[in-house]
C-alpha cells in the first residue's frame, strides 16, 4: 500500500476551514493509504514558543484530530518529536544542502521580512526538516497546499540529490498530493476569501455556542440587493457559502430566494446560519473536551503512534548509515 505523510501544525485549535480542508482530506485517505500523520513541534521552535505552550497545544490539536475522526488503527499518528530518527536524517539532509538554493525558498524570505530579529538557522532549513519527516517514511505522496509546493519541490531535490550522490535509488521523489481538483474553501467572516488564524476570522471547533453566535452576527454584509437576481458581493456571497456548507438545501435555497427577490434580511440569515454553525459543531466540540480530559487515552494514542512511527524511520535509518558508510 503506498505511504502518505502529513504534518500538523500545533498552532492555535482547528477551525471550519482546517476541518473541511485537510481534516476530511485525511478522514479519507486514512481508508485508502498507509498514513503517518505528525505533529510538528519541532517546526514549531523557530518561533520560541515556551515549554507549557508547546505541550499543550501539542495535547489539543492531537484530540482535536482525534474527535474529528482520524482512527489511530487505521492511521499511524505521532508527535514529531518522538521520532529521534528524523532529526538524524534531517542533519544527513543539511550536509547537502546549500545555503544559496535555502535562502531563495519564498517562504523563507517571506520570514525574513516578517521577522528581521528572529532569522534562524531553523526558518532556513525548514524544507530539510520538512523533507526528512517525508521520507524517512519513504512516502510517495504528500497531501499540501499550494503554499507548500516549493518545500515540496524541496524534498524532491533532496532525496533525488541522497540518490545521485550515494549511487542508490533508495528515496522516492514524494509527489504533492491532491484529493479534488475543487477543495471546499471555507470564507472568513469579515469579508475575506479564507478562514484563517492569522485573519482573526475563523469559528474553531471548540468555540462554544455563545461565541459562535457573536461571531456570526458580526459577519460583514452589505445594504442589500436593489434589483432582483443581482450578483452577490464578497461578503454576502461568503455568507451563503457557509450557509451551503453547513446548513440543509432547503435552507440555502429559502434565503436565496429571498436574495434574488430582495427580500433578504442578514439578521435572520446570520441567526441562522449561527444555529446550524452551531448545531454542525456541537458533537465535534464535545468530544475534543471528553478527549482533552481523558490524559491516558492522549498518552496511549502518542505512544502507539511514537512506536509505529519509530519502527518504519529506525528502519530507514539503519540502512541510510549502510548507504553513507557509517556503523549500523
Amino acid at each position: 500500500m503506498e505511504i502518505v505523510v502529513s504534518g500538523i501544525r500545533p498552532t492555535g485549535n482547528l477551525h471550519l476551514g482546517n476541518y473541511f480542508g485537510a481534516v476530511k482530506s485525511f478522514l479519507q485517505l486514512q481508508n485508502e493509504y498507509n498514513c503517518f500523520f505528525f505533529i510538528a513541534d519541532w517546526h514549531s521552535l523557530t518561533t520560541h514558543p515556551h515549554p507549557d505552550n508547546i505541550r499543550k497545544s501539542v495535547k489539543v490539536i492531537l484530540a482535536e484530530y482525534l474527535a474529528c475522526g482520524i482512527d489511530p488503527e487505521k492511521a499511524t499518528i505521532y508527535i514529531q518529536s518522538d521520532v529521534r530518527e528524523v532529526a538524524e536524517l534531517y542533519l544527513y539532509l543539511n550536509m547537502n544542502a546549500y545555503l544559496g538554493e535555502l535562502e531563495r525558498v519564498t517562504s523563507f524570505k517571506d520570514k525574513v521580512r516578517q521577522q528581521p530579529d528572529n532569522v534562524n538557522a531553523g526558518l532556513l532549513t525548514y524544507p530539510s526538516l520538512m523533507a526528512a519527516d517525508i521520507i524517512i517514511h519513504k512516502a510517495v505522496k504528500v497531501p499540501v497546499g499550494k503554499d507548500q509546493e516549493q518545500n515540496m519541490e524541496m524534498a524532491r531535490r533532496f532525496a533525488r540529490r541522497f540518490n545521485t550522490i550515494y549511487g542508490v535509488e533508495y528515496f522516492p521523489e514524494p509527489a504533492s498530493f491532491h484529493l479534488s481538483e475543487k477543495a471546499v474553501k471555507v470564507p472568513g467572516l469579515d469579508g475575506s476569501g479564507k478562514m484563517g488564524k492569522s485573519e482573526g476570522n475563523a469559528i474553531y471547533l471548540i468555540d462554544d455556542e455563545k461565541t459562535i453566535r457573536k461571531k456570526v452576527m458580526k459577519a460583514v454584509t452589505d445594504s442589500g440587493p436593489t434589483e432582483p437576481d443581482s450578483v452577490k458581493p464578497e461578503p454576502v456571497a461568503n455568507l451563503f457559502t457557509m450557509m451551503d456548507i453547513v446548513s440543509s438545501k432547503e435552507t440555502y435555497d429559502y434565503f436565496n430566494e429571498k436574495y434574488n427577490a430582495c427580500e433578504i434580511r442578514y439578521g435572520d440569515m446570520k441567526k441562522q446560519l449561527a444555529e446550524d454553525i452551531c448545531t454542525f459543531c456541537a458533537p465535534v466540540r464535545e468530544r475534543i473536551l471528553d478527549i482533552i480530559a481523558d490524559d491516558d487515552y492522549i498518552d496511549k494514542v502518542a505512544r502507539t503512534g511514537a512506536e509505529k512511527a519509530a519502527e518504519s524511520a529506525a528502519k530507514t535509518i539503519r540502512e541510510v548509515r549502510r548507504i553513507i558508510g557509517f556503523r549500523p
